[in-house]
């Protein structure tokens, strides 16, 4: 083979290749602008937010309610905070994905209770909005599962927000170290969160030096919960790898989140 022909083979690979990577470099960059326009999946570490969502579920958070920041980002870079563009205020009882405040590199999910202006004060378990308290209806009991995989019975209820929002909790104690706690009114810009299993939820009743939410800035908003995509027990790892299909949870796959 002639030099020149050599060269003209070379390039065409040359041409092939920059084609492929074009094509591949395209396609991480739709996916990229996806995750942080549209929508992200999330997974569910904790029981914190039982019974409504479960240990081993993923989850679809829509970006476009609320609007974007810096939080939007599908992956945790140390840019300064910024406001919201777009923004819109949550709805109360939203399920939300936000970056915790203590160390935004971690992704934490709760349900919107308290809005901005808004004052809240809990009374022996009861959530009490700008005066007028949650209705709480009993509903039988569940299983709240640990962080290991054990389980624990739990009272549930059906909680019913001034305005209409109702959802499961789980009470797990009578008079649980969580169920008191004095009005305060939520700034502008912050938002009162909780997890639906009232006992085992560190949220803005606990504050960030605590291990907790505090009050919750808007801006560190993700996204809103709208899904489970798929759900798989992970306390199945401690059986014989033959039963780990049986921890898949297919009753709760393509399921809304209210």
């Amino acid at each position: 083979m002639s030099d020149a022909a050599e060269k003209t083979s070379e390039g065409g690979t040359l041409r092939r290749w920059a084609s492929q990577l074009t094509q591949l470099a395209a396609v991480v960059a739709i996916v990229l602008v996806g995750k942080a326009a549209l929508a992200e999946p999330f997974y569910v570490p904790s029981g914190s937010m039982e019974p409504t969502l479960l240990i081993g579920d993923a989850l679809l958070a829509s970006k476009y309610p609320y609007g974007y920041s810096s939080a939007s980002l599908p992956i945790h870079v140390a840019f300064p905070e910024t406001s919201r563009v777009f923004g819109s205020t949550p709805h109360r009882g939203d399920v939300v994905v936000f970056r915790w405040p203590g160390d935004r590199s971690q992704v934490w999910v709760k349900r919107v209770v308290g809005l901005p202006g808004d004052r809240i004060k809990i009374d022996g378990g009861i959530v009490s909005i700008n005066g007028v308290a949650a209705q709480v209806k009993p509903d039988g009991t569940g299983r709240a599962e640990d962080d290991d995989g054990a389980y624990q019975t739990a009272a549930r209820y059906i909680e019913t927000l001034p305005g209409g929002v109702s959802h499961p909790i789980f009470k797990l104690y009578d008079n649980g170290r969580l169920d008191n706690m004095p009005e305060i009114t939520v700034p502008q810009g912050d938002l009162f969160v909780m997890g639906d299993n009232r006992d085992n939820s560190a949220d803005s009743r606990v504050s960030v030096r605590d291990g907790g939410v505090g009050l919750l800035p808007i801006d560190n908003l993700v996204g809103r919960v709208d899904a489970v995509v798929g759900s798989w027990n992970p306390a199945v790892r401690s059986q014989p790898i033959t039963d780990w299909l049986s921890g898949f949870r297919v009753a709760r796959f393509f399921t809304k989140v209210h």
